[in-house]
């Protein structure tokens, strides 16, 4: 994926983010969901298909908690 305009991207953060500046930012795109470190906003984006995104999340919600 690529040529993609990030530039009016509406990032957003969980609202379970501790506020603490360690997390990852998403953007949902038409077809795509962009994702970045919030600590390095200008560095690098990984790009999911919605597809893939959704079985990350599920992935994640699936695993048990270690706090």
């Amino acid at each position: 994926m690529t040529g993609i305009d990030l530039a009016r991207a509406d990032w957003r953060t969980s609202r379970r983010s501790s506020g603490n500046g360690n997390c990852v930012e998403v953007a949902l795109l038409d077809a795509t969901v962009a994702v970045r470190d919030s600590k390095d906003r200008p560095g690098p984006v990984l790009l999911f298909g919605r597809e893939g995104w959704t079985a990350f999340v599920n992935g994640t919600r699936a695993m048990p908690d270690t706090d």
